[in-house]
């Protein structure tokens, strides 16, 4: 496996690439446009980074984007020539049928099925034009699956920055302190470092409550011989960093905490270098869960090994049991087996990995040998 080190320079401007590949996967599909209202979509189509804007793009004619008032000076700096831009006063979904009507060859479109509401999708079914609307699901989340140099090198740059806020929250740990504690002083070491913000809410589960694999921050004080596990992320160029460690608090860990945090290193690191582009999700995924299962621990294995990691936290590809997608070349992923033992605790390992053609490239630190904070 290839260590980590800082992808080469990138295009200047992806987004025309993108939306010509776009383009294709709509002509396979005998589709004249898409309407994208889910705003990651947006910007990476349109490198728009507001909180209002739908961008309907034509195969045949020149591209609508549409805000309103708050983002017009953004929206001219953002899209510049991606894209016509039309800024609104009322509702731009009334705008964007008039807009369409406005190019004859624009008759059948897609919308995106899995985030739009049944209100708008029931206002374009309705729309009294010659236009037709076709539910779709993910054609812009599959293209974004592949990263381009850039998109890796801000992922690379986010776990970097987190890493480092972990390596000086981790000191101050003290039994004694609560979860909400720490996962605030972890946050703002985040921000401190340049995080644009945070791609979930941080977790500090404690004790029995680290068995809880999407626990929330609670008000526990933590007490010596405790699991903390930390699972937190960064954010840069609005591209996000995912990474998981689990400590032990107070005091020396015991054979039971040694035994089964190393299981789970063995699995996750095993994993995170076999881990390969052209397999699928399943496969991906069985190579931290059999390692998991010959040791009696299957069942305290119930997610997944990992996600897609990008502009969101969860995006494709999936690396699950239940997936037989392949992995393509340039998607970056998460490697984060578990084991969860309610009521004794839990303890997860996460890293996040560029998988390229020429094998796995860790994209975060992969130090993962067991801390005890006393």
């Amino acid at each position: 496996m290839r260590t980590s080190g800082r992808p080469g320079p990138g295009p200047a401007d992806p987004r025309p690439a993108r939306c010509d590949q776009l383009a294709a996967s709509l002509g396979e599909r005998d589709l004249d446009g898409l309407v994208v209202s889910h705003l990651p979509n947006v910007r990476y189509l349109t490198g728009f980074t507001g909180t209002a804007g739908l961008f309907a793009f034509l195969r045949d004619g020149e591209p609508v984007f549409l805000s309103d008032f708050r983002y017009a000076t953004q929206a001219e700096a953002e899209v510049g020539g991606v894209a016509r831009i039309e800024i609104v006063a009322d509702d731009p979904w009334k705008r964007l049928l008039s807009v369409l009507a406005e190019y004859p060859t624009a008759r059948t479109l897609a919308y995106e099925a899995h985030t739009l509401t049944v209100k708008k999708a029931e206002l374009l079914a309705a729309n009294g034009t010659r236009l037709t609307f076709k539910p779709e699901q993910r054609l812009v989340e599959r293209l974004r699956a592949c990263k381009d140099p850039e998109e890796v090198r801000a992922i690379h740059s986010a776990a970097t920055l987190a890493m480092e806020a972990f390596e000086a929250v981790l000191p101050t740990v003290r039994v004694g302190q609560r979860e909400i504690e720490i996962a605030a002083r972890l946050e703002f070491e985040l921000r401190k470092r340049g995080s644009e913000w945070h791609p979930f809410p941080t977790i500090a589960a404690s004790g029995p409550r680290s068995a809880l694999p999407h626990a929330t921050s609670s008000q526990r004080e933590l007490q010596a011989g405790d699991w903390l596990l930390l699972d937190f992320g960064a954010q840069v160029d609005g591209y996000c960093a995912d990474i998981t460690r689990t400590v032990v608090v107070g005091r020396r860990a015991d054979e039971r905490q040694r035994a089964i945090y190393e299981l789970v290193r063995e699995a996750q690191r095993s994993a995170r270098t076999a881990i390969r582009a052209g397999m699928t999700g399943r496969e991906a995924d069985a190579l931290a869960r059999s390692m998991i299962g010959a040791k009696g621990f299957g069942d305290a294995f119930g997610h997944s090994l990992g996600h897609g990691l990008g502009l969101e936290v969860h995006e494709e590809p999936r690396v699950s049991a239940t997936s037989d997608e392949v992995l393509p070349v340039g998607a970056v992923v998460t490697v984060e087996p578990g084991v969860y033992l309610p009521g004794w605790g839990g303890v997860r390992l996460e890293d996040d990995v560029h998988l390229t053609s020429d094998g796995a490239v860790l994209l975060s630190d992969g130090e993962t040998e067991l801390r005890e904070v006393i």
